[in-house]
């Protein structure tokens, strides 16, 4: 009796000693996993960010050489003037072929500013127009004037209240978290315009940085880079018609005069002020890893990417890199998408 006792215990013994060194053995197992991940990571990570910042280097020689003097008889190579493609309109964000060659698995989109609404130059009425087309066909005009008053006090050089409707650092010292109001017309970052009062709500669900700029100083976009996000801002412009000058522009440069045949006349008369053909030599350059699915017909492969990193360059001279004037290691993309038009 006492001997079976003992062999039961010591079969209980062997059998806790073998949980106990399975549970061992899978915790140094898991920890040496862990490790052997961590690892793989901090060598992945750095040899990623190397090949971004590659490409980021590579787009920097894209936009100086797109000061280069153009090759002599560069048109004349063509078979027609009007199928010459400028190739500045190439950097209106749709994905890029760089002359020197970026990792195949790598996707580099740019937008030159010049598509974009800049809030710094942006007049009284601009902005006004803005706001009523933000707000729809039934907004309340005392609204309209809040809105108005509190981005003058945002802006002016001053802290004098506009009486009633304005708001200025005395209002925003009274919320939780206070901060004072800028006194400028220059902004520091997009971003920023939801700091003041109303235009958080205004904004709500808008890519900001997508739609406005604060770097150069034009006050008119130019259709050729405009983005959809700045197009559907634009008095007189409806979602139709941004998708059709966006189809225009897939297959040609848009020239003045064009946008009027698209356009209804009604609504050219407030649109065009909106529009001009410069350039502001200020570009988002967005680089992240190639990920695609197909179209529900099969036939296209659709970008899925929302963010990127992203630099903001001023590029001015062949002779010298631009000047990086932000960076942003996760920046949400721009609408990506062609156009989206049946015919």
């Amino acid at each position: 009796m006492n001997m079976q006792r003992q062999r039961g215990a010591v079969l209980i013994m062997v059998l806790w000693t073998a949980v106990v060194l399975t549970v061992l053995v899978t915790v140094m197992a898991s920890s040496i996993r862990l490790s052997a991940n961590t690892a793989r990571h901090h060598r992945e990570g750095p040899q990623a960010f190397a090949t971004i910042m590659d490409a980021m280097y590579k787009a920097e020689m894209e936009l100086m050489m797109l000061r280069m003097p153009e090759p002599t008889g560069t048109v004349n190579n063509q078979q027609s003037l009007t199928e010459y493609r400028n190739p500045i309109y190439r950097f209106n964000g749709q994905p890029l072929t760089l002359h020197y060659p970026v990792d195949e698995n790598l996707v580099v989109r740019i937008y030159e500013h010049a598509g974009k609404i800049n809030l710094s130059r942006i007049q009284r009425d601009r902005l006004q127009e803005l706001i009523e087309h933000r707000l729809g066909e039934n907004h309340n005009p005392r609204q309209v004037q809040e809105l108005l008053a509190a981005w003058a006090d945002w802006t002016d050089m001053n802290d004098l209240t506009i009486p009633v409707i304005g708001a200025e650092s005395d209002y925003y010292l009274s919320l939780d978290p206070p901060y004072e109001a800028r006194n400028s017309p220059e902004f520091e970052t997009v971003e920023e315009v939801r700091l003041i009062r109303g235009f958080d709500e205004l904004f709500r669900d808008l890519n900001l940085d997508a739609a406005f700029t604060i770097y150069g100083n034009s006050r008119t976009i130019n259709p050729n880079f405009a983005t959809r996000e700045a197009m559907m801002q634009i008095p007189g412009l409806d979602e139709e018609l941004v998708e059709e000058i966006i189809a225009l522009r897939e297959k040609e440069d848009i020239r003045p005069g064009q946008l009027q045949e698209i356009i209804p006349p009604e609504k050219w008369a407030t649109a065009r002020l909106w529009f001009g053909f410069n350039d502001s030599g200020v570009y988002s350059v967005y680089v992240y890893p190639k990920q695609t699915v197909l179209s529900e017909d099969g036939e296209t492969e659709l970008d899925i990417v929302t963010h990127a990193y992203m630099q903001v360059m001023e590029a001015r001279s062949p002779q010298s890199r631009p000047r990086v004037l932000q960076v942003r290691p996760y920046a949400q993309l721009p609408d990506t998408a062609p156009a989206h038009v049946e015919n």
